[in-house]
């Protein structure tokens, strides 16, 4: 079910990593935030949901296996704050996410560069070595994409005294990226995605307003994305497979941005020197698939045409019929089926169940087979 020669990732049937926190673990999380456990007593609660996790996973025969991300409370936001010169604060950036008839709002952690940024320690090898350890599968680390420290603040966000020069700031951050995923090469990790709502956002016109109000422009970020998440690759062992995820918002099984992938698709296609593409397909916000087009050979597009958002399952004909679809533009070989997005990017969870969850992903699986054998 190898969307790629020997088996390597992204895999016919793929998912985008996060899964709903088991209820133990939700408690365990808030006993620790009370004072009442310690940090030993939630990590083994961790490694109890985690080892199910990987259960759940397997059992529903997907090769590329998460740890669900289930030591974290955001995607990004647990990874980016263990960088030196990163300053975490609350309450300053509020997003409107749409779903279905409901508005949410919601204001994430906002992170500011208040110094030189620096990797002291591993981040994310200690959470890595435990899910290689308990999979025979194919363990998928999932990280935050470097462009997360930029794009909500822009250039206001990063401390000028610190960075007078923002070419500096890029350089030191893809330095940063590069030291980790080096590390985690050593122990082994083979399968790496990168998690970017950003280069979505800027599909949407009122998300690229927000960017010039900011400063910035839309245009030109792409194309330093771009050359920032290849400079933080650049140096990846041989056999590792990088691929990106671009995600339009997910919270409480809402979104915060729409629009076609038309504005980013050729920089991101062709500038972006990843191995594949989570791309969001659940819905008519993401259009059509007509920028596909731009894919070069040699890349794998991983289709999210099944919603993370809602329990509803998709008739597998109608995969199929999209899948077709697809093929328009994009020759079948390169292509891969997956969920739209994670389940639970923050720790709150799309509002849906485990058993929800599990049909999810076994519809994957068995589309991708009937599909590509």
């Amino acid at each position: 079910m190898s969307a790629g020669p020997a088996h390597r990732p992204p895999f016919r049937a793929d998912h985008v990593g996060s899964l709903l926190r088991p209820a133990d673990l939700l408690a365990a999380r808030e006993r620790a935030a009370k004072g009442e456990i310690g940090r030993a007593e939630l990590r083994a609660a961790e490694d109890r949901a985690i080892r199910a996790a990987v259960k759940l996973q397997e059992d529903v025969g997907l090769e590329g296996v998460t740890d669900g991300e289930y030591r974290r409370t955001y995607f990004h936001v647990d990874f980016l704050e263990q960088l030196d010169g990163v300053t975490v604060t609350q309450g300053t950036y509020n997003i409107k996410f749409r779903g279905h008839g409901r508005d949410v709002d919601f204001s994430p952690p906002v992170m500011a560069v208040t110094g030189r940024l620096a990797r002291r320690r591993p981040i994310a090898g200690a959470d890595f070595d435990f899910l290689k350890a308990a999979t025979g599968r194919t363990p998928k680390l999932c990280l935050p994409s470097p462009s997360m420290l930029h794009f909500r603040g822009g250039r206001a966000a990063i401390d000028k005294t610190a960075y007078p020069d923002i070419d500096a700031f890029f350089a030191d951050l893809a330095r940063v990226y590069r030291e980790e995923i080096a590390d985690l090469g050593r122990r082994g990790l083979t399968y790496l995605q990168l998690d970017d709502t950003n280069l979505a956002y800027l599909c949407d016109p009122q998300h690229r307003e927000r960017a010039r109000s900011i400063g910035e422009d839309p245009d030109a970020l792409p194309h330093a994305y771009a050359r920032l998440i290849n400079e933080a690759i650049r140096d990846r062992p041989a056999g590792m497979t990088v691929c990106i995820h671009l995600c339009r918002g997910n919270f409480r099984s809402a979104w915060a941005a729409e629009g076609a992938y038309d504005p980013v698709a050729e920089v991101l296609f062709n500038e972006t020197q990843v191995d594949g593409f989570f791309l969001e397909y659940d819905d008519a916000r993401s259009g059509g698939f007509a920028p596909l087009r731009f894919v070069p050979k040699g890349k794998t597009v991983v289709l999210g045409l099944i919603t993370s958002k809602r329990a509803a399952l998709e008739p597998p004909d109608l995969l199929k019929r999209r899948i077709t679809e697809a093929t328009c533009y994009l020759p079948l070989d390169q292509l891969a089926l997956s969920p739209q997005c994670g389940f639970s990017s923050t720790v709150h969870g799309n509002e849906m169940s485990e058993a929800d969850e599990i049909a999810k992903l076994g519809l994957t699986v068995n589309v991708a087979r009937e599909v590509w054998g």
